[in-house]
């Protein structure tokens, strides 16, 4: 069963930016897609990207693309979101996640995830 630990939230002004990093240890980190799903005050769970096993697919909820960018380094058991022109309505806990299985592609629904790190926060302030 994999470990995911996240880092690199904080606090920044609307329109910076921040880069998220997701280390994982144990388990198989290589064989399957990772996630990335973030939680605002009183909403639900929202998907926002996925990357294939490889790196070479990517994923992007409609809130995102253009401003997000998702990528792994398998050689260090590691995903990073880069986020870019940041918004007040990107506040949120921001999760790395693992697929179920190791067929998904690039998974946009959350039900398709199972191994989840803690969160860590982002706050854009307006």
């Amino acid at each position: 069963q994999v470990q995911l630990v996240e880092s690199g939230g904080g606090l920044v002004q609307a329109g910076g930016s921040l880069r998220l990093s997701c280390a994982a240890s144990g388990g198989t980190f290589s064989i399957r897609a990772m996630g990335w799903v973030r939680q605002a005050p009183e909403k639900e769970r929202e998907f926002i990207a996925a990357i294939s096993r490889g790196g070479i697919n990517t994923n992007y909820a409609a809130s995102v693309k253009g401003r997000f960018i998702l990528s792994r380094d398998n050689t260090k058991n590691t995903v990073f979101l880069q986020m870019n022109v940041l918004k007040p309505e990107d506040t949120a806990v921001y999760y790395c996640t693992q697929a179920r299985t190791s067929w998904a592609t690039t998974p946009s629904s959350i039900s398709e995830y199972d191994q989840w790190g803690q969160g860590t926060q982002v706050t854009v302030s307006s």
